[in-house]
């Protein structure tokens, strides 16, 4: 498990780095070099005592390329390369497969493939998320962004309109299964790859919410 001034850890780089050229490996080593300097600073100084100025500096990089990599400071702590890494997954399941069973296949694939990430990574950017109103209206901005994209890729692979309401619905709902699991109130050493398969579950059945199930136990 990574320390908690570690940032993303040597297998997650490697998986993000799978398939991509020298200058994109490069691009990818730089803007993880911010994102450590980011966190060393925002760690020893607070989040609103730590400047793009000081991350630049600490990354030896200028201001302006980290302006070219992050358009905020929000970004730097919020944004990551794993949405991208979602959508190339889902498009490589096949065109036939509802986008239901797509979902559930890739997203607690990801989790698995990126458990270190979802460890002392994860509950530092959670801490920040609850403690800093920017940082929560990012949240929704990159899900809204989420939504469109894969709701839009399903839609053109069952030739039906980009903004189709089923589809988007579909989408948006598990969007939100999904942020309850990754930013909700719930115990630190909860297992996540568990809890996406169960809030996807529900998903599946929300008919079946508060019922027994044939083990005698809830769905939820």
């Amino acid at each position: 498990m990574p320390s908690a001034t570690t940032s993303a850890p040597e297998s997650a780089i490697a998986v993000a780095e799978a398939g991509l050229g020298l200058r994109e490996r490069k691009k990818l080593r730089t803007r993880q070099t911010i994102r450590e300097a980011a966190r060393r600073l925002i760690d020893e100084r607070g989040y609103d005592n730590t400047t793009i100025e000081q991350i630049a500096a600490a990354a030896e990089v200028s201001p302006s390329t980290v302006f070219r990599y992050f358009p905020s400071k929000e970004h730097i702590v919020l944004t990551d390369d794993y949405a991208n890494f979602m959508m190339a997954f889902l498009r490589e399941r096949p065109e036939e497969e509802p986008p239901l069973a797509a979902l559930q296949a890739v997203l607690p694939e990801m989790v698995r493939r990126l458990a270190e990430d979802f460890s002392e990574e994860y509950r530092w950017r959670r801490q920040l998320v609850r403690q800093v109103p920017a940082m929560r209206a990012l949240v929704g901005e990159a899900q809204d962004g989420w939504i469109r994209s894969v709701s839009e890729m399903f839609a053109e692979r069952a030739g039906l309109p980009a903004d189709n309401l089923e589809i988007r619905v579909l989408v948006g709902a598990v969007t939100g299964a999904l942020h309850q699991v990754l930013w909700g109130d719930h115990s630190e050493d909860t297992d996540l790859v568990e809890m996406i398969e169960r809030a996807l579950a529900v998903v599946e059945r929300p008919d079946a919410v508060g019922r027994p199930t044939d083990t005698g136990s809830s769905i939820v």
